[in-house]
């Protein structure tokens, strides 16, 4: 399932799920998620890795938090809750198979959208202090699950380090600032 144990910047694409201004507030933890989304989309631009939003129901969540929105190429607008099934698979660029996924909520749209890229052979990793769901119980039993699917679990600064792969990186110095 996985190509590899080791995650590269050069194949990763961050994919930042419904991190919607309406729902946000109503996320257990909302406001560290959303930091550490931040802080890897950051992260990934200095790295030059392709990041991809999508909003769920556009018209009733309303759009991504303006601070998401300007770090994605592009958004995806979807009504299912997966967002494969609204054109995520086609955004993902070719030579890219690993896809780094942050928002929410965990155990709807992030879980349905993971087991789904899981199916279509892509390498998934789950950033879990960049996830969030309404109720605690319900993001831990999703990564519980996600977990026995075959997605990677790892920290925002496993993945910031594992992008790097080392201090010699020329930019070392600016992600290290992001990461501390």
């Amino acid at each position: 399932m996985h190509t590899s144990n080791h995650i590269h910047s050069e194949s990763s694409t961050l994919i930042l799920i419904d991190l919607q201004g309406r729902l946000m507030p109503a996320i257990d933890q909302g406001e560290a998620v959303l930091n550490q989304c931040i802080r890897i989309a950051k992260i990934a631009q200095l790295l030059e890795i392709p990041i991809i939003g999508t909003e769920q129901s556009q018209k009733s969540l309303g759009s991504n938090i303006e601070s998401i929105k300007s770090f994605c190429s592009k958004t995806i607008s979807k009504e299912h809750f997966n967002a494969c099934a609204d054109g995520l698979t086609a955004a993902i660029p070719d030579d890219r198979r690993q896809c780094i996924l942050m928002g929410c909520e965990t155990h709807v749209c992030l879980m349905q959208t993971a087991l789904k890229l899981i199916d279509e052979g892509f390498d998934v990793s789950v950033v879990v202090d960049g996830v969030g769901s309404r109720r605690a119980l319900d993001k831990q039993i999703a990564l519980d699950r996600l977990h026995v699917a075959g997605v990677r679990l790892i920290t925002a600064e496993m993945l910031g380090f594992e992008w790097l792969k080392s201090a010699q990186n020329p930019v070392f110095k600016e992600v290290l600032g992001l990461l501390k």
